[in-house]
């Protein structure tokens, strides 16, 4: 093979191997031992000697909760990253941080963002704008105080 960059093929980086956890459902025997991975720990790539940057620079997912660290994947790294360097093979386009999208507030009542749905959820005297946990707390006392409907709802009806 020609080391240019011409004829060299683009392989992603070996999918990381994590352990199935143990769920009641199995009952203490899960179905396999390994699963598919989200991507490499940070301890994972630092054992190889790069940085969480460099890695994903290189195409390789860093999952960034995952805090354990296995042999067989620094094992299949390093080879990977071996081959790179050789010329073998050439790392894939560069994997960014997921962007989780947050979908702009709709402009509706019920959600307490104007006066009346404000009124409506009992949030027009309070500091705490957009909380419910006041209402909660409010309807808490008026059952203790056996106020208004909620005292018989409370006790199930007369």
């Amino acid at each position: 093979m020609s080391k240019s960059g011409q004829n060299v093929p683009v392989v992603p980086p070996p999918p990381p191997l994590v352990k199935v956890p143990l769920l009641i459902k199995y009952a203490g025997v899960p179905p396999r031992q390994w699963k598919q991975g989200r991507g490499y720990s940070i301890p994972e790539i630092k054992a190889v000697g790069l940085t969480v940057d460099q890695a994903r620079r290189l195409g390789i997912y860093v999952d960034e909760r995952r805090d354990t660290c296995y042999e067989h994947n620094i094992k299949a790294l390093r080879e990977w990253l071996e081959k790179v360097k050789r010329g073998e093979i050439r790392p894939p386009p560069p994997t960014l941080p997921k962007v989780i999208v947050v979908k702009p507030q709709r402009r509706r009542v019920f959600r307490g963002l104007t006066s009346a749905g404000k009124r409506m959820r009992g949030l027009r005297s309070v500091k705490l704008r957009e909380t419910h946990r006041y209402k909660w707390k409010r309807k808490q006392k008026e059952r203790m105080l056996k106020k208004r409907h909620e005292a018989a709802r409370a006790k199930g009806g007369h």
